[in-house]
């Protein structure tokens, strides 16, 4: 059965403009045919489509709201984008379909990419989550400054990936469960030796995602696997 993003008031869901569209459109649904539903923060609905245009569906809510299980676990990935987006596209839509909370992109001394669509984020995001059969939607943030991230954040848990030598936890020996946790992954050309001090000096640790030297998007899905394995 095809699943669809809607926001749900009462028994009536009503799909939004892009999933309208598509419901419309490319999979030809009509009045009567059944779908389920997604609300983005954790519940599953089935359902029958009523109104149906390509630029309003309304769908009568038949059973639900079945919530999913959430994770036990907060995951905040903030990664600096890579000079070919696709890269970091790819590591997006594999990170949802992991288990992740929430993105956001920060801007380095040493990024390469000044830009991030933020609308093209969002809809491999919501993709990805209908894809892997998720009712929950990861919140993504656009480009941000790295030292706006560093202060304003409100995780539990701070933690700075970065290859300079440095006395660094392990991310293996992490506790993720129960908590929230925020990670910063550096752009190709790392975090600059400023940035890192000025993270460590407002509540960051250094942290080890291992002895490889790796991809700023296989750093982004490395940490992603690992909360879900020790959580």
């Amino acid at each position: 059965m095809n699943i669809f993003i809607a926001t749900v008031n009462d028994n009536l869901g009503t799909l939004t403009s892009e999933e309208s569209w598509h419901c419309t459109k490319v999979l030809r649904k009509k009045s009567g045919d059944s779908i389920q539903l997604i609300d983005g923060v954790g519940n599953f609905y089935e359902a029958v489509l009523e109104i149906v245009s390509d630029k309003k569906c309304t769908a009568k809510i038949i059973t639900g709201p079945t919530p999913q299980s959430k994770r036990n676990y907060y995951l905040h990935l903030s990664i600096a984008p890579t000079k070919q987006i696709d890269r970091i596209e790819w590591m997006v839509e594999k990170a949802v379909e992991i288990g992740i909370d929430e993105i956001s992109f920060i801007s380095c001394h040493n990024s390469e990419r000044t830009v991030v669509k933020t609308d093209r984020i969002i809809k491999i995001v919501e993709s990805a989550v209908k894809q892997s059969l998720q009712a929950y939607l990861p919140k993504v943030n656009g480009l941000i400054p790295f030292k706006e991230i560093v202060i304003s954040n409100k995780a539990e848990q701070n933690f700075i990936a970065h290859c300079y030598d440095s006395e660094k936890e392990n991310i293996k020996a992490l506790d993720f469960k129960n908590k929230s946790t925020l990670i910063l992954i550096g752009p190709e050309g790392d975090f600059s030796k400023d940035e890192v001090d000025f993270a460590l000096k407002n509540n960051f640790k250094a942290l080890s995602i291992g002895a490889n030297r790796l991809r700023t998007e296989t750093a982004g899905l490395y940490v992603c696997q690992a909360a879900a394995l020790l959580s």
